[in-house]
């Protein structure tokens, strides 16, 4: 699989992997890109060494394995991600006039 398919598949499956976890995750778009990505080569890597065969071509299986990956880093990315201390809230005041 080449550089490119392998980025679009990582890119659409950090979507679908969005879309079945939604979630205020901070980054937005960039972070569920990169969680994509490196999900669907995360996936690849563990389909092959469980025996299912690794990221062959743009296919079913292909997508399946790399939406596991990416919602499995997804996962580990929202454990490990941690309350900020010393965020404030802004409240907006009204004026009474």
């Amino acid at each position: 699989m080449g550089i490119l398919a392998l980025l679009v598949l990582g890119l659409l499956a950090g979507l679908v992997a969005k879309l079945i976890l939604p979630g205020n995750d901070p980054g937005g778009i960039i972070v569920t890109m990169v969680i994509g990505v490196v999900g669907a080569f995360i996936g690849g890597l563990l389909a092959s060494a469980l025996g299912f065969g690794g990221l062959s071509g743009f296919d079913l299986r292909t997508f399946v394995i790399a939406v596991i990956g990416s919602l499995l880093l997804l996962i580990l990315y929202r454990s490990l991600e941690r309350p900020r201390r010393g965020r404030r809230r802004r409240y907006h005041r009204r004026r009474l006039i």
